[in-house]
């Protein structure tokens, strides 16, 4: 069992900064847990407190059920791997790797046997004779990796482990982690300021802004049902387009009037709205850049925009349009979907029409910016 709870974990520094607010958190067994949010919202101060790094100014950490406030980190049976990898230049890698268990006084030949096992998971069994310093930057996260493993701990701790490498290899180390957490089978807790890297590897994802729990729920849920604007635009690449509109009952739905130009909501959502008392009035309209898609000139529900940028992203445009009342949006094009002469007409300077559908929709409070439907 490798269980972790967090019950109104505060930390306080000395100048009366508040890095931490209230944090309330059960992960489970097994559990893959991203920590995710923007530089600053306390996300690696809250992991550092579970290692034991961080002192706690309120609240309690429970491994397993036992409370480990004031355990030293060697006591807490955690591994962690940081974001500089932090290996001792002077040793090779396998003394690397070794170095806790011989601590530990292991019997060299137990060593031995653990250290190539790791390295042989971890692809790195040609290297453990070399310095750190002869290795690239993939390879010594590796070997950071590796000497977690080696401690058979009952939980990873992981702060921004990929943010030093190559886009290139952030993805293969990616998928290297996913493949790792399936052999250990043991309970992770990841930080990172990458939504991308919290989506693809989490079970559940915890956003933070400002020391706060913003949301916490499984990729789909905060991808489908952003708990407030916050979360919405943060999650998702390009982010969620914004716009204020006024939504209105119709009959037995409502509708949207964005630019001028009305759009009926889904039959399931305004059934969501209506169920939830939504006001009618201003809101704020939320649709993901991969939910618009493009329209002719008179046909209904077209919105038309002005091309400002043209990236080619290789399986897809990004178009970042700007329509007549100067809201600049990005929506994104497969370029599967195209034929060799709309792209022509898609070139900066451009005029061209776009639309969505109703169940794309997302609705925000304008004051306290939380989703209507939550």
């Amino acid at each position: 069992m490798a269980s972790v709870k967090l019950t109104k974990v505060k930390k306080v520094y000395d100048n009366n900064v508040v890095a931490v607010h209230d944090f309330d958190l059960d992960i489970k067994d097994k559990e893959f847990i991203v920590f995710v949010g923007p530089s600053g919202c306390g996300k690696s101060t809250t992991l550092r407190m579970i290692a034991g790094l961080e002192d706690i100014s309120d609240g309690t950490v429970e491994i397993d059920g036992e409370v480990v406030n004031d355990l030293q980190p060697k006591d807490r049976n955690i591994a962690m791997v940081f974001q500089n990898y932090a290996l001792y230049p002077h040793m090779t890698v396998f003394d690397n790797i070794a170095f806790s268990l011989r601590l530990q006084k292991m019997p060299e030949d137990q060593i031995y046997e653990k250290v190539t096992a790791a390295a042989e998971v971890l692809g790195i069994t040609d290297y453990l004779l070399r310095k750190p310093r002869a290795l690239s930057g993939g390879q010594r996260q590796r070997v950071a990796i590796g000497r977690a493993m080696v401690r058979n701990s009952k939980v990873f701790l992981m702060d921004e482990p990929l943010s030093n490498l190559d886009a290139k290899l952030r993805n293969q180390m990616r998928a290297e982690i996913i493949l790792l957490r399936q052999k250990l089978n043991t309970t992770f807790i990841y930080v990172t300021h990458d939504q991308t890297e919290a989506m693809t590897l989490g079970d559940r994802i915890v956003i933070m802004k400002d020391g706060y729990i913003q949301q916490v729920g499984t990729p789909a849920e905060v991808f489908e049902m952003p708990k407030n604007l916050f979360v919405a635009e943060f999650i998702g690449a390009p982010k969620m387009n914004v716009m204020r509109t006024q939504l209105k009952r119709e009959g037995e739905g409502y509708v949207v009037t964005p630019f001028g130009v009305k759009l009926a909501v889904d039959g399931g959502k305004s059934q969501e709205l209506a169920a939830k008392h939504a006001p009618t009035g201003e809101v704020l309209l939320g649709v993901r850049p991969e939910h618009i898609t493009l329209a002719r000139e008179g046909q209904p529900g077209a919105i038309p925009c002005t091309v400002e940028v043209n990236e080619m992203m290789g399986s897809e445009l990004h178009l970042h349009v700007v329509t007549e009342d100067g809201t600049r949006l990005i929506v994104r094009v497969p370029t599967i979907d195209l034929e060799p002469d709309q792209r022509h007409g898609l070139q900066r300077d451009s005029r061209l029409y776009i639309t969505f559908r109703g169940k794309v929709m997302h609705f925000f409070d304008p004051e306290s910016q939380e989703n209507l439907l939550n």
